[in-house]
């Protein structure tokens, strides 16, 4: 089923023909389309002013306020793509998990996860849940018209991650001593938040959304056999739950270049890769029916416009001889990076590589 083709077999959307959507099927393109991870965000000065005195979690729940935020880089930069801005815990959130995201911390959770008896906290997620998503989803595809949006959410074992540790971590010895030593309990924690989060994913399909991604930032804590093993059947089960769809599905970790084939077996139709591999490289270890999204370093954008368009210049070489590249970030946009920086880059992307 091609992308942006239902499982009735509706008519292609108003998007079908972007240069984004062409790219993730692997078909020619006018031009590299270029997106940014965290393109809506605080190295807007307009996004600050609107976020100005409302929590992270509110604005995630308001679909004007929605809207405005995931329309400004797309206003500022000329991107092939928006991403609807959210967070990876709204979905918990939604089915009454006890968190907030404190400001420089991250998700902080009440009573994190670490019996069986805590997965009650974990019931299904309703469309209803999440309504003003398909609010805001609806109000954003009037608004962009030809231009795709992505809808995301954040893959079982980052969530996971984040409900066992009860916040951020950087060894994860919660989470992976529950992996280690209670493997029925760890996968019956997966298989819940595989479940929540394809709901949430068919919520934004359902509402509009032209593609998906699926962000595992953490996964990269892993061995390739834990992976394989402990977290690749709950990232399997979230991508066949919208398979029918005919949406590109994107799969993004960070610090995942020994993952890169087990995470293109998850299903994904599109690959991203961090800046810590070349995508010559990265196309070797996915194996072929891919298309990779990636990956200049974030950090390149605080060096100037010439070592800016000599690394972005490295990257499309890397690319040459891929069937599918969409250009992104190998990370997310940091928040003290120059918005003009990042208007440079798309346009230096679209001219070298106008066909």
């Amino acid at each position: 089923m091609s992308a942006n083709e239902g499982p009735e077999g509706r008519q292609p959307t108003a998007t079908y023909d972007s240069a984004f959507l062409k790219a993730c099927r692997r078909e020619p393109v006018p031009h590299t389309p270029v997106w940014f991870m965290r393109q809506a965000g605080r190295s807007l000065p307009e996004y600050r002013k609107v976020r100005e005195g409302i929590p992270m979690l509110e604005s995630c729940m308001r679909p004007e306020l929605v809207t405005e935020i995931t329309l400004q880089p797309v206003r500022r930069h000329n991107v092939d793509a928006a991403i609807y801005f959210s967070d990876i815990v709204v979905p918990l959130k939604a089915i009454g998990i006890d968190l907030d995201i404190k400001p420089g911390v991250g998700p902080v959770v009440e009573k994190p996860i670490r019996t069986r008896a805590d997965l009650a906290q974990l019931r299904d997620l309703t469309p209803e849940d999440v309504s003003y998503v398909t609010e805001a989803i609806g109000l954003l595809t009037r608004e962009l018209g030809s231009t795709p949006l992505i809808g995301f959410a954040g893959a079982p074992f980052t969530l996971a991650s984040y409900l066992v540790e009860g916040g951020p971590s950087r060894t994860y010895e919660n989470a992976k001593a529950m992996m280690y030593g209670d493997p029925e309990l760890w996968a019956d924690l997966l298989d819940r938040l595989a479940e929540i989060t394809a709901a949430f994913l068919k919520v934004q399909i359902e509402a509009g959304a032209s593609a998906v991604q699926l962000f595992d930032s953490w996964a990269g804590a892993l061995a390739p056999a834990d992976y394989r093993r402990s977290v690749l059947p709950a990232s399997v089960k979230v991508f066949e739950a919208v398979a029918g769809y005919g949406v590109p599905r994107i799969h993004f970790g960070v610090g995942t270049g020994e993952l890169l084939g087990l995470m293109g077996e998850a299903g994904a139709d599109v690959v991203g890769v961090d800046w810590r591999v070349r995508l010559d490289e990265a196309v070797r270890r996915v194996g072929p029916g891919k298309a990779l999204q990636g990956n200049l370093d974030p950090t390149v954008l605080f060096a100037g416009p010439e070592a800016v368009e000599a690394k972005a210049r490295e990257v499309l070489d890397s690319a040459a001889g891929l069937e599918g590249h969409v250009f992104n970030l190998g990370h997310g946009v940091m928040p003290s990076t120059d918005p003009d920086a990042l208007t440079r880059l798309v346009e230096y992307v679209h001219t070298q590589t106008a066909r």
